[in-house]
């Protein structure tokens, strides 16, 4: 049954993992990201064995972090439009082993001219049976302001939370890297241009598509020194597009902390955390449902539910900040989280719960 499309009725959104009947709207949701995404291309058939793979992630007998790689939608749920999509790599490495460069300081030192200097060297880092990543985010324009960001993020830590056999105990984020107003990534023009002879996008896009096997023949096999630069290439190691200041922050808020890793191609960022140490993997509890009238009408809704179903939903909510073990939900909001009077589920505050 469809909720009422109100907003006391019914969150106007509901987070669950990606069906096949999605591709059209994944599709259409894909082309609006500028400067393209790794792991989510423009490219349809990708998109479609994204989501096969995503369903078969799902299989209940999964016991240990493997190939696994679930796909979340954000949907609308007045018209079923997807708005926001984001993913969880259960293992990065494996068959296909996950690239890094390293940045490590080196010494310098000759005591008769008086010079002691550290100098930062970017080292090629090849794993094969790394942690868990957080990945695939992306939220339309349109709701970015109303922080429905929130929601489409965290609710991934409460899966994670809910189902540890399917993780590793730390988690990644690779965060997109900066990328000039010419579509050009700096960094990518001084070390991978030079040996790929491809523009960045292109090669970006071959390794989000699983062609992996060009970085190992093509990439520099000795170490870079990072003051051998052009300076536009140094100025950007590490540095974060404008378009995922937003999630860099609300990942450290998290307890991502930045790493001495980044990205190959654009020289992103890596953050890192320990699952358990995570904010809302500590604050969530277990709740009871119960339903009735909208709890506390026109407040901002200050939390976020999720039902205990592999088939997993999660809801913005307007919680209590009282721990009491009743979780009020609505009709509509009990209905979108395909739960019921009695039910047990998840819940944590937002950080920013007013």
């Amino acid at each position: 049954m469809r909720p009422n499309d109100t907003e006391e009725a019914a969150c106007p959104f509901v987070f669950r993992p990606a069906r096949e009947s999605d591709l059209a709207g994944l599709t259409d949701l894909v082309e609006r990201i500028a400067d393209g995404l790794t792991s989510l291309p423009d490219n349809p058939d990708f998109l479609e064995n994204k989501i096969h793979e995503s369903i078969r992630s799902f299989y209940p007998k999964v016991t240990t972090p493997g190939p696994e790689r679930y796909l979340f939608v954000l949907e609308e749920t007045a018209t079923g439009r997807v708005v926001g999509t984001s993913g969880i790599i259960a293992r990065v490495g494996g068959f296909d082993p996950f690239y890094t460069y390293e940045t490590r300081t080196e010494a310098q030192v000759y005591a008769p001219l008086g010079i002691d200097s550290r100098t930062p060297v970017l080292h090629l880092k090849k794993s094969h049976k790394g942690p868990s990543e957080i990945s695939s985010l992306f939220l339309h324009p349109e709701h970015r302001r109303a922080g429905w960001g929130k929601t489409l993020s965290l609710a991934r830590f409460l899966f994670m939370r809910q189902r540890p056999e399917r993780f590793e105990t730390s988690v990644i984020a690779e965060l997109r890297g900066y990328i000039g107003p010419d579509g050009r990534s700096p960094f990518w023009e001084a070390v991978g241009a030079p040996f790929f002879r491809k523009d960045y996008y292109t090669a970006d896009i071959l390794s989000g598509l699983g062609e992996k096997a060009f970085i190992e023949a093509l990439m520099p096999k000795h170490p870079i020194y990072v003051c051998l630069l052009p300076e536009a290439a140094r100025n950007v190691i590490g540095l974060v597009h404008p378009d995922s200041l937003a999630a860099r922050r609300l990942l450290e808020s998290e307890g991502f902390d930045t790493t001495n890793e980044v990205d190959i191609f654009d020289a992103g960022p890596l953050l890192k955390a320990e699952i358990r140490t995570l904010r809302t993997v500590r604050a969530a509890r277990e709740g009871i449902v119960v339903t009735g009238s909208p709890p506390h009408p026109g407040l901002p809704r200050n939390g976020i539910v999720a039902n205990t179903a592999l088939d997993f939903r999660a809801i913005a909510a307007r919680l209590p900040s009282d721990d009491h073990g009743e979780v009020p939900l609505t009709p509509g909001e009990a209905d979108l989280l395909q739960v019921a009077d009695g039910d047990t589920v998840n819940y944590a505050l937002f950080r920013s719960a007013s």
